[in-house]
């Protein structure tokens, strides 16, 4: 299966989808004016380039269209995971989580749990 590219628009889109799933057009429309300012128009055009790339798909109930995703949150973030690490970092893992790890605001209760995933990690 190709990968979905996904624009940055379009992921908050698919946020509601994700979240909501089934859920109208108009549902959409109204999480995201509420919560983006976006003009219904802006939300409508995004939900059609999501069908045509199948990120979504629209069933019919009744006279009502209810969009549901056809590519699971856990598989999009896996997608553009890799797709970010190959194109700033050359697909090399090590590099991008020295990054990750030197810049964030870590808890004693996340190297905690960063030491546990390295240890099992060794096994």
């Amino acid at each position: 299966m190709n990968p979905i590219k996904i624009s940055e628009s379009e992921w908050q889109v698919m946020s509601v989808v994700w979240e909501k799933a089934p859920v109208s057009a108009s549902e959409i429309v109204e999480a995201l004016a509420r919560q983006k300012g976006w003009h219904s128009r802006t939300t409508r055009t995004l939900l059609d380039r999501l069908v045509k790339k199948k990120a979504l798909k629209i069933k019919s109930e009744g006279k009502r269209y209810q969009y549901e995703p056809q590519i699971s949150m856990k598989a999009a973030v896996r997608q553009e995971s890799q797709s970010f690490l190959q194109r700033v970092f050359g697909g090399e893992p090590v590099p991008l989580l020295l990054h990750l790890v030197g810049e964030a605001k870590l808890s004693k209760q996340d190297i905690k749990k960063l030491k546990e995933m390295l240890t099992e990690k060794e096994k």
